[in-house]
């Protein structure tokens, strides 16, 4: 799709040259007279020579003729009233009939010659005949040629020109908005940080639309950036306060175990469970609040993807066996990435719980590893798929944000909390990995997790702060 600059650019250029074009066409028409004009200037001209060549041969005779006859470009006569030369010429005129018995002022091409013969009146009232012959010239009219005397370099520059305008009053509009653009996508992607940059400006443009849009979007982001961040502190002060008074509440539980009657385990044992329920719900805010206090890892180790899944795989059959349910392990390539073992573990253990939690009883979870190569550069991918409900398609992208469940009851009979597939997320996206849902045909859900395949050849090591996962 093309840019936004590249219309506005585009629009005002062919506008203005359009303008330009135009305004020359009228030029030229207004420069160009109509021939008819032409001819009524021709005609003026002749009968102002006539006049002049009597008063000159009134004053001066022959002599003051032939010194004005000599300056004029064209061969001419007087002539008497009876139509002889009133001084010797050797210019004889062989005049057309048309010609001789005119009374008035007309001429003839004859031959490559142009004939004029106007009848003058001098000031002292006698009656003169002036023949004047012009030379023809031949000239082939050429548009081209008249197009070019009237627009070269008038039209190029003044297109050149418009073009540069246009470029910059397009930069003026557009640069603003990709700015204000690139800031709203960054923020749209999780980067609250993100605002748009303001370069120093004309004091004429500093308070313009675009620099108030752009303020307001910065208060914006500044706004929604306060809240979420309050939001998690409020997280994670909640949490480790939480976690005082549950250990204090597991010691008095297992006092109470010693003095109290044998009917009451029933009760205490379900208080045990909702206890440890909250004790690794905690933990998951933990583990999640402080993943969301990192911005990208720099201390990276290879991790041997088939291994880990082989050492998660023993834990993962256990909790489906209690479901009637199994899990199954198809790792076609020993992908080795870089990263921290931890969380990538936490990640794919997260999401394996997730599928077995939702399969329906009797079906199979499947855990598939393979190689694919892109462009840039081979990934590993990991697809994790369950026989569940499945998930309306409007919902798969909502599934990772934290504490979104597709149950909106929140029953505790049909799934956690919604924090895991959270954690999951953010541990795939601080690895530079990309992480989604799709629905499985014949009903149930695969999400498929892409790491880039580390280069061996050239391993990355640096410091970073250590994060802990709590499960």
């Amino acid at each position: 799709m093309r840019s936004l600059f590249f219309k506005i650019f585009i629009i005002f250029w062919i506008a203005q040259s359009l303008i330009f074009v135009l305004s020359t066409a009228l030029i030229i028409r207004h420069r160009v007279p109509h021939p008819e004009f032409v001819l009524n200037a021709l005609f003026n001209e002749v009968q102002a020579e006539s006049l002049s060549a009597t008063e000159a041969f009134e004053s001066g005779g022959c002599t003051a003729l032939n010194a004005m006859a000599q300056k004029n470009e064209g061969v001419f006569v007087l002539q008497d009233a009876n139509g002889a030369a009133v001084c010797p010429t050797s210019h004889p005129f062989a005049l057309p009939d048309e010609l001789r018995n005119a009374t008035q002022t007309i001429g003839k091409r004859v031959g490559d010659q142009y004939l004029w013969r106007v009848p003058a009146t001098s000031a002292s009232g006698k009656k003169y005949f002036f023949l004047l012959t012009v030379q023809r010239i031949e000239k082939q009219p050429s548009l081209y040629q008249d197009v070019f005397h009237f627009t070269f370099p008038q039209l190029p520059v003044a297109i050149a020109v418009s073009g540069v305008t246009t470029f910059a009053l397009v930069l003026l509009f557009t640069r603003p908005v990709i700015r204000l653009r690139k800031a709203a996508r960054a923020l749209a992607q999780g980067n609250l940080s993100a605002r748009v940059q303001q370069p120093p400006q004309f004091r004429t443009f500093s308070g313009d639309e675009f620099h108030a849009l752009a303020h307001d979007f910065n208060h914006m982001a500044e706004r929604l950036q306060s809240l979420v961040d309050a939001q998690t502190l409020l997280l994670r002060d909640v949490s480790h306060e939480l976690r005082s008074p549950l250990a204090r509440l597991s010691v008095a539980l297992e006092l109470s175990r010693e003095d109290a009657d044998p009917a009451m385990a029933t009760h205490l044992d379900r208080i045990q469970r909702e206890a440890e329920r909250l004790n690794h719900l905690i933990g998951q805010l933990l583990t999640l609040s402080s993943m969301e206090a990192v911005e990208n890892i720099q201390t990276f180790e290879p991790v041997q993807l088939k291994s880990l899944l082989e050492e998660m795989l023993p834990d993962a059959e256990f909790e489906a066996k209690m479901r009637a349910a199994s899990v199954e392990l198809d790792a076609s390539c020993d992908c080795v990435v870089e990263g921290r073992r931890e969380l990538i573990y936490s990640a794919i253990e997260n999401i394996v719980r997730n599928a077995i939690r939702y399969t329906a009883q009797g079906s199979k979870v499947e855990i598939r590893l393979r190689r694919a190569a892109e462009p840039s550069a081979p990934v590993a991918i990991i697809e994790i798929s369950d026989r569940g409900p499945g998930i309306p398609a409007g919902e798969l992208e909502s599934i990772f944000r934290p504490f979104y469940r597709v149950d909106q009851a929140r029953s505790t009979d049909t799934g956690g909390v919604g924090v895991g597939l959270a954690i999951a997320d953010r541990a795939v996206k601080l690895h530079g990995g990309q992480i989604w849902a799709i629905n499985r045909q014949g009903g149930g859900t695969t999400v498929q997790i892409r790491l880039r395949i580390a280069d061996t050849k050239h391993p990355q090591q640096a410091n970073s702060p250590t994060i802990t996962s709590a499960f």
